[in-house]
């Protein structure tokens, strides 16, 4: 009985050995299994995954495609070559206080602001191209744009009079003082639902109005936004005569404008009830019949430079010719910017490639005080001398 018992004790502790082996063996087999496991994932994620240093250098590839790739691809991209490129970046770094942060530098972010504008890209997209967070993309574009708005007295060009020597045949018959053109253009925006009313213009388009004034260039020297498209043209210039940072008209010089606004001082309109645009002259088969016609006609080509500046305006920027989803104020900002950016590349790259419109101006006016006009009223004297004008154009015509 003791023999039976004493063996049944030796099988129980052996088979409770074999077990304890057997368990050990697995949980080794199964250890080992999970290290080569995990080392397969890792090996698999790796070629998915990237680290720090390959994000940054994916980050820069689309930069270095855009820059790198040369003038044609930087322009189509830009809007402008790789030296107005370089230049902005530098005015942006020395006098708009743009700077480096921890991982985005001004190239990239100048980039980022351009191809916003030059393509109304939205923020998702900007972001994929970029390889950065919305957020990121967001906060570069307003600090950009803070820094390019601080050039705003550096980038808008002097008038510069019509002299003698001006042998352009729209302008030599304005010689007398006239130192560009000036008219209003719609720009569309989105605004809240209780403001769409006063924000509708006369052809029922939820816009701003924006006064702008050019040089014989198409350079801009003032311009004005803000306004609802509601807005008549001569009260939005009244406003610009009276700001703080008033729209300067030396007296004895003007500029050209439509019948949107009064024959004043410093403002000189066609006649009205009396042919004007150039559509209303057909091929030219019926010339000037009197001094009016002929005024008008010589006026319509000469303010037409205005028409052109807002054409080239609009064609180079897209965030212009559709509204954006930005607040009110900053879609002024935007439109600032683009004007800013205009005047930029039309005197760094004298080869426009949206227009090849070039001529030599004269020299700046100087900056006096107290000889501004600072009323917009018409007078007689001003009609009388605009007739004045007329009578000498079609003696010479004749």
């Amino acid at each position: 009985m003791d023999i039976k018992r004493r063996n049944l004790i030796l099988v129980v502790i052996v088979q409770q050995l074999v077990f304890r082996n057997l368990l050990m063996l697995y949980l080794v087999i199964r250890s080992r299994a999970n290290v080569v496991a995990h080392r397969r994932r890792a090996t698999r994620n790796r070629l998915v995954s990237y680290s720090m240093t390959q994000r940054i250098n994916s980050q820069f590839r689309h930069l270095n495609m855009i820059i790198d790739a040369g003038d044609v691809q930087c322009v189509l991209n830009l809007r402008m070559n790789r030296n107005a490129y370089g230049r902005l970046c530098y005015l942006l770094m020395h006098l708009g206080g743009l700077t480096d942060s921890r991982y985005v530098r001004v190239q990239e972010k100048v980039a980022m602001f351009l191809s916003i504008l030059a393509h109304h890209k939205k923020n998702r997209v900007t972001s994929h191209d970029y390889m950065r967070s919305g957020q990121t993309v967001s906060a570069h574009f307003h600090e950009v744009m803070r820094a390019l708005l601080k050039l705003y007295t550096l980038l808008l060009v002097k008038p510069t009079p019509v002299d003698g020597n001006c042998d352009s045949d729209p302008w030599k018959w304005f010689e007398t003082g006239c130192l560009g053109a000036l008219d209003d253009t719609h720009i569309g925006v989105h605004v809240p639902a209780r403001d769409k009313a006063k924000y509708r213009s006369r052809k029922g388009i939820i816009s701003v109005n924006l006064l702008g004034v050019c040089d014989r260039n198409m350079n801009f020297i003032y311009a004005l936004t803000g306004w609802e498209g509601s807005a008549a043209d001569a009260r939005v210039l009244r406003d610009a005569l009276t700001r703080d940072d008033a729209f300067k008209v030396p007296r004895g010089c003007y500029y050209l404008c439509d019948n949107g606004y009064a024959n004043a001082e410093g403002f000189l309109t066609p006649y009205r009830r009396v042919r004007y645009h150039r559509d209303a002259w057909g091929n030219r088969a019926s010339a000037p019949q009197d001094h009016k016609e002929l005024f008008n006609w010589r006026h319509s080509q000469a303010r037409n430079i205005i028409e052109r500046a807002f054409g080239l305006l609009k064609k180079r920027w897209a965030i212009l010719r559709s509204p954006s989803f930005y607040p009110l104020h900053v879609q002024n900002q935007i439109i600032l910017a683009c004007i800013l950016l205009h005047n930029f590349i039309r005197n760094q790259m004298p080869d426009d490639p949206l227009d090849e419109y070039d001529e030599e101006v004269g020299s700046p006016i100087h900056d006096t005080q107290n000889e501004y006009i600072s009323s917009f009223e018409s007078s007689n004297e001003w009609v009388n001398w605009r007739d004045q004008c007329a009578m000498s154009m079609w003696n010479n015509y004749n």
